[in-house]
């Protein structure tokens, strides 16, 4: 017997309950009487589909803008030497600010044309080692005399074409990649292939996504470990042991007019709060002098003046547009390197797509959507590519991990990372204010990236739950995957020259592949889930096939995932628009009719008839 769950959705403004700030969305968290529900009943006090106060909005896209601050400021960097750039400053902040507003525009599209689902984008690492790789190339090698400072005239037409003509050969190698991705996403590949990929797949891919980072993530917070160990404590405070402590704040209504409330301020800025404090900190130490001054002393980093030049040179606006370095070119190297990067991303934004999707409370992703989300991915590669940031763009899985801090009343909602998006844009123009974020000491985001990347791993693990781990073959599966998806890279970084076939490109492919460690474990645990003897239900694929298949059947879900606008339901409804493999799917009415018992998780009226914009969601 099928059984269905009615919920009432009514998004309004924040208000004060029993001297609370809050949310009110129909009762929402409390039932009728004003008695509070359990967790499970509503763990979010605004949904996906529910709009946060402006001010709200802005704080916390701001949190989520500053979570993932680091992996976008990261690549840039990391590219710089390998386009001989580590003398040229003012360029690299040009880089960071180029990546600020793309991801922006890619996160925009995401939210409202994309999978929907509330998730930041932003550059990924999936191609930092091909594109590193292809410039380690002796035709792309940078020339002796842009490696000494003394030698370099970062304004002279020579110094620019050198470095432009590298940045226009990674365009062209993402632009054609990017074209591979849209065609696995629009197309419905991934669709298809998502039936044979079970959590024995997401779970390894997604751990191996931090996993592998501890190095980066250690070294960054060893700047400093005094720095680091505050902000993780500042984090792990806020976020863990203050976040049921509510905090006095003023707030204006129009009954009551000037008075206080209480917020729940720890749960809701954690990251940010503290991220500003462990700044804050460096920046007295830095006035105090109580930091090395020296360039190769300890702790010398974790000063706020290290990037001054970076700040002074900055102009204060700054549009980037395609094209921007010139035309792209392409070679066959580099587009399967990037290839190999394409693979790596996309498995790892399904996995992000679920995580995110049970962080927020929103019913699994369906095909249709999942097809989206990657196509429009790979139009975020695209884009990219033609602004020239020297990456792509992927779901941040930083991201998820601050969903996974913050589930606390405010996170669900996409109109936050809405917010963010349009965050982005404005660093993206505003050059300066872009520069001086660039300026967050290192060791700060080493301290914040210990812990997201164990949230994120953690989040990766928790695919686990719909698996039998008692069993001898799931444990074989997942141990395995996780623990070569380690080896291996590590062994093919310390030894590239054994990776020899006579073909520098495939060479170049093979080694890509092999040193990127969520490829390495997803591959695996694909391989061995289906191949090696066990039950649908004991591969956990039972029930993650049903949610997926009940997810496309809701109310819920068509709620969240379909187009904007009713693009899709009310307008657009042909038979060939609903063939296309990312177009939203109708409900079917009537299904499922016989047999229905119905539990309400709303109140009723006085007439006893269900309250406008109820929801119904089967089970």
């Amino acid at each position: 017997m099928n059984s269905a769950i009615t919920s009432c959705e009514h998004p309004g403004p924040l208000q004060t309950v029993d001297g609370v700030l809050s949310s009110h969305e129909g009762g929402q968290g409390r039932e009728k009487g004003g008695q509070p529900r359990s967790p499970s009943s509503s763990p979010l006090a605004y949904g996906v589909l529910d709009i946060p106060p402006w001010y709200l909005c802005i704080f916390l896209g701001v949190q989520h803008f500053l979570t993932a601050l680091g992996g976008l400021v990261a690549v840039p960097l990391i590219l710089a030497k390998d386009l001989c750039l580590q003398h040229d400053p003012l360029t690299q902040s040009y880089l960071i600010s180029t990546m600020f507003f793309v991801s922006g525009i890619c996160t925009l599209l995401q939210v409202f044309l994309g999978v929907r689902l509330p998730i930041l984008q932003g550059g990924t690492f999936a191609f930092v080692a091909p594109s590193v790789a292809m410039l380690s190339l002796p035709t792309w090698k940078c020339p002796t005399w842009t490696l000494n400072a003394s030698l370099v005239n970062t304004s002279s037409p020579e110094f620019t074409e050198e470095w432009q003509k590298r940045i226009r050969e990674l365009q062209g190698a993402i632009m054609v990649a990017s074209c591979v991705q849209m065609l696995v996403g629009f197309s419905g590949l991934i669709g298809f292939l998502m039936r044979f990929i079970g959590p024995l797949t997401v779970a390894p891919t997604i751990a191996l996504v931090a996993l592998p980072l501890f190095d980066t993530a250690g070294s960054d917070a060893g700047i400093h470990w005094g720095i680091a160990a505050t902000t993780v404590f500042l984090i792990v405070l806020f976020s863990q042991y203050l976040k049921s402590i509510a905090v006095p704040v003023p707030v204006y209504g129009r009954e009551k007019k000037c008075h206080t409330s209480k917020f729940y301020l720890f749960q809701v800025f954690p990251v940010l709060m503290g991220l500003c404090i462990s700044w804050l900190l460096c920046f007295v130490l830095t006035v105090t002098n109580a930091l090395p001054s020296v360039p190769t002393a300890y702790g010398y980093l974790a000063r706020t003046d290290t990037k001054g030049n970076v700040l002074n040179q900055a102009p204060w606006f700054r549009l980037p547009y395609p094209g921007q370095w010139g035309r792209p070119t392409i070679s066959l190297a580099g587009v399967f390197g990037i290839i190999a990067g394409v693979i790596s991303s996309v498995v790892e934004s399904v996995g992000d797509y679920y995580a995110c999707a049970r962080l927020v409370g929103a019913p699994p992703p369906p095909k249709h959507a999942i097809n989206r989300g990657i196509g429009i991915e790979g139009l975020g590669c695209l884009l990219a590519g033609a602004w020239g940031t020297g990456n792509g763009t992927t779901s941040f899985s930083e991201n998820v991990g601050a969903l996974g801090i913050t589930r606390g009343p405010q996170v669900g909602s996409r109109m936050v990372i809405v917010a963010a998006g349009c965050v982005l844009l404005l660093m993206g123009i505003f050059g300066k204010i872009g520069a001086a974020f660039a300026t967050i000491p290192t060791p700060v985001i080493g301290g914040m990236f210990l812990v997201m990347f164990g949230v994120i791993t953690a989040v990766g693990i928790s695919n686990l739950q719909y698996v039998d781990m008692n069993s001898s073959r799931n444990l074989f599966v997942f141990g395995f995957s996780i623990y070569c998806g380690l080896a291996v890279p590590s062994w093919v970084n310390k030894n590239p020259e054994k990776v020899h076939t006579g073909i520098l490109q495939l060479d170049q492919v093979i080694q890509v592949l092999l040193t990127t460690g969520m490829f390495v474990g997803g591959l695996l645990g694909f391989l061995l889930d289906n191949t090696i003897p066990g039950s649908l239900e004991e591969r956990g694929l039972l029930t993650w096939n049903q949610i997926q298949e009940e997810s496309e059947e809701t109310t819920k879900a068509l709620e969240v995932y379909s187009l904007p606008c009713g693009i899709g339901t009310k307008f657009c409804t042909s038979s060939c628009t609903r063939g296309l493999p990312f177009w939203p799917r109708l409900e079917h009415g009537g299904k499922g009719e016989v047999g229905v018992s119905q539990l309400t998780l709303c109140s009723q009226d006085s007439s006893g008839e269900r309250p406008k914009g109820a929801t119904e969601t089967r089970m």
